[in-house]
């Protein structure tokens, strides 16, 4: 049985694990970071809730199984490739638009946030995957 300090702080800590994840997704493409660190950093969150907690409440507040979570990375990866075909490129080659966002201005968007995002998702589902079998076996 986990103890009371761990079941009380973990809320908190994954709170604050969720944020550094983002910031390091939304970070990565300029400097150190990216999806694949903010994809280890979301699942290391998941991981103190098992240990906080179990593994099945854990699936329950994921509410998408990590299966899940790796088709749609990889499907966004596949995505941002086939973005710069068909822009006239080639496979994986950046593609970027200009979007107006009230407040901030004109912001540049393009297909490598994507393939960080899809990275991201891929990452988080399959250290999941593997955390959520190994807690179901050993309980």
């Amino acid at each position: 049985m986990p103890s009371l300090i761990l079941r009380t702080a973990a809320p908190v800590l994954m709170v604050l694990l969720i944020i550094v994840s983002i910031y390091a997704l939304l970070r990565g493409h300029d400097e150190p970071g990216g999806g694949f660190a903010g994809g280890l950093i979301i699942a290391s969150a998941f991981s103190l809730h098992v240990l906080a907690y179990d593994a099945p409440s854990t699936r329950r507040l994921l509410r998408v199984s990590p299966q899940t979570l790796m088709g749609l990375g990889l499907s966004t990866i596949l995505l941002s490739g086939v973005i710069g075909l068909v822009a006239g490129g080639s496979f994986l080659q950046g593609a970027w638009a200009t979007v107006p966002v009230p407040g901030l201005g004109d912001v540049a968007v393009g297909t490598p946030v994507l393939f960080d995002v899809g990275v991201y998702a891929a990452v988080m589902g399959m250290v999941l995957m593997i955390l959520l079998m190994v807690a179901e076996m050993n309980s």
